[in-house]
């Protein structure tokens, strides 16, 4: 087993643990923070995530996104061999669907998905995070294929991305891998740290 999959396990354990009450009250503390930064303040389009596995959920943070009058997305799988994700309007009375690992998209048609680079912002979930805004999430490689684009810009930086998770998940270091992209940012419920590039 790799340092990757142990940490994988461990901090997935941890997540797992934390009673509905816990969860609740550190999603709030992230949203009530995070809602006040500049950053969220000025996305205008910004893709969320349906928390899965006990990941930080951020639907109170997309509750004020809504509020605000921003357009919110959700990461929609493509095919299962390309690996990579396009994202798709979400409003609370949307039709959603489950794709292959239970975890649920908006039910609407292609022509509605967009790309990453349409967005301002992504909120994304995480395993494991330094503050240096490497990332290990869960190993599918998802986010990577689909902002790997991100590797090769030097100037126009949208969107930004955005790691979130509890302040437990925070570890020393994390070696990064060729493929990786770097987060812009980290948001736990503790803390909003900005990359310095």
């Amino acid at each position: 087993m790799t340092s990757r999959n142990s940490l994988r396990k461990q901090i997935r354990a941890q997540r797992r643990a934390l009673t509905l009450h816990q969860q609740e009250t550190y999603a709030q503390q992230f949203a009530d923070h995070f809602a006040k930064s500049y950053l969220f303040r000025n996305s205008d389009r910004i893709a969320f995530y349906m928390a899965n596995d006990g990941e930080l959920d951020p639907s109170y943070l997309m509750a004020n996104a809504w509020a605000m009058g921003k357009k919110c997305y959700l990461p929609v799988l493509m095919h299962l061999h390309d690996k990579s994700l396009l994202f798709a309007p979400y409003e609370p009375d949307v039709a959603m669907t489950y794709n292959q690992f239970g975890i649920p998209e908006p039910a609407v048609s292609a022509r509605h998905r967009i790309k990453a680079r349409n967005l301002d912002l992504i909120v994304m979930p995480l395993v494991a995070f330094d503050k240096k805004g490497n990332r290990i999430g869960m190993g599918g490689g998802y986010y990577d294929r689909t902002l790997g684009f991100l590797n090769a810009r030097t100037q126009w930086h949208k969107p930004r991305l955005v790691g979130i998770g509890y302040s437990f998940q925070e570890v020393a270091s994390i070696n990064s891998e060729s493929w990786d992209v770097p987060l812009s940012y980290i948001a736990t419920e503790k803390d909003f740290i900005p990359i310095k590039a």
